[in-house]
């Protein structure tokens, strides 16, 4: 993530052409955010994609919020014009740790999957959204501050 001079996040849609215009996209992700707690969430596992290239990723708990907000984004732009990986049905919750891992380092980088004890919380406050190549936000709002614990 260091490459992308952006911190470890969770994707909910990824679009290429056509895309919602950065204005639609900004007005699904206010809506979105408004009225939202922040989310805390907990991380014991970190899991891989399998590649090429191998994706190292933190599982996050709870899932229904972040599933909630998957949805409501899904809801509001076209679920055919995302990438296959985010439609809903095929959307896994992740928070991506290493995306480019060269193949010569895979098996240092699933023994630190494997080594990970867990016990990692964070608070999920600020939903964004994103221009990519380069990676420029065009937008953020931010999550009330009350945390919820349980979904």
């Amino acid at each position: 993530m260091r490459a992308l001079n952006y911190p470890p996040h969770i994707t909910f849609a990824i679009y290429s052409s056509p895309a919602p215009s950065d204005q639609a996209a900004i007005a699904i992700l206010e809506r979105v955010a408004e009225g939202r707690p922040a989310i805390e969430l907990s991380f014991d596992r970190i899991r891989t994609f399998d590649g090429p290239p191998l994706v190292l990723w933190a599982d996050p708990e709870p899932k229904t919020a972040l599933r909630d907000i998957h949805d409501q984004i899904h809801a509001a732009i076209d679920p055919g014009l995302c990438h296959p990986h985010y439609r809903p049905g095929s959307w896994v919750p992740h928070c991506t740790l290493a995306m480019r891992i060269c193949a010569d380092r895979n098996t240092d980088a699933q023994a630190f999957a494997n080594a990970f004890c867990g016990g990692l919380r964070v608070t999920f406050d600020i939903i964004d959204c994103v221009r990519l190549e380069p990676l420029n936000v065009a937008a953020e709002s931010r999550l009330r501050s009350a945390v919820t614990k349980k979904s």
